[in-house]
């Protein structure tokens, strides 16, 4: 079932749920994208119909933070669960180990895949890693990128070139690199490769997760600025009715 958000359609599965589609995907003839999809994405949509139709033209859109799960519980379309970017890849990985897919890392800094690559093997021995490469790279480099990944046969994508970039650039080469699912994953890497600390349990039980990113980088305040944003809305379209 999908739920409507501000515009945007968003799958109400709970993880398990979730996995059992891209699985679906993977066995499937045809690419796929999934886009986890978090408020400063749809937040951004609101003026950029180009994001917007980018989201609602993927196979499947998941409720990534606790932010969209809140607003959708306002709006009156109740998600099961947050299906964060990196909680589903490393779901993916762990199904992907015992059926003996090929996963391709692409994004980050110089270095960061390669090292997340290891670790991911390191968790999940059966995962084959089909490939990495880094997320510095010019945009006539696309195109090449695209063809290493496509020769490489992978079942499952991962894209870590933040939002929306990664959105785009998955939509834009998919039909050339043929991978039967591609799915954004924003900072991934640099945590799974350990070179970032993830948000501690009790703080995503909280619901204060972005305020301990915040007080690790500063630099994110611009960007946690939509977050009040991005509330405000939801409360007047869905609470005031203006």
């Amino acid at each position: 079932m999908r739920v409507e958000l501000l515009g945007a359609y968003i799958d109400a599965l709970n993880m398990q749920e979730t996995v059992k589609r891209v699985v679906e995907f993977v066995h499937s003839d045809r690419p796929h994208r999934v886009i986890t999809l978090n408020p400063e994405y749809l937040y951004q949509a609101q003026t950029r119909r180009d994001l917007l139709d980018l989201a609602n033209s993927a196979d499947l859109v998941t409720p990534d933070g606790t932010g969209i799960v809140w607003a959708c519980k306002t709006a009156g379309f109740p998600v099961p669960e947050r299906v964060t970017g990196i909680d589903l890849m490393l779901h993916l990985c762990e199904q992907g180990s015992h059926e003996g897919w090929r996963v391709f890392l692409l994004g980050a800094a110089p270095g960061v895949a390669e090292e997340a690559a290891e670790k991911l093997k390191q968790q999940y021995p059966g995962l084959e890693i089909a490939g990495t490469h880094d997320g510095y790279f010019k945009d006539a480099e696309s195109e090449q990128i695209a063809g290493m990944i496509n020769e490489s046969k992978p079942h499952l994508l991962f894209v870590a070139l933040g939002m929306p970039r990664q959105e785009q650039w998955i939509a834009k080469y998919q039909p050339k690199m043929g991978v039967p699912c591609a799915i954004g994953v924003g900072g991934s890497f640099d945590v799974i490769s350990g070179r970032k600390q993830r948000a501690p349990e009790w703080t995503q039980k909280m619901k204060v997760e972005w305020l301990y990113r915040l007080a690790k980088e500063p630099s994110r305040l611009k960007r946690q600025l939509v977050l009040p944003k991005f509330a405000t809305l939801v409360i007047r379209r869905y609470l005031l009715k203006i």
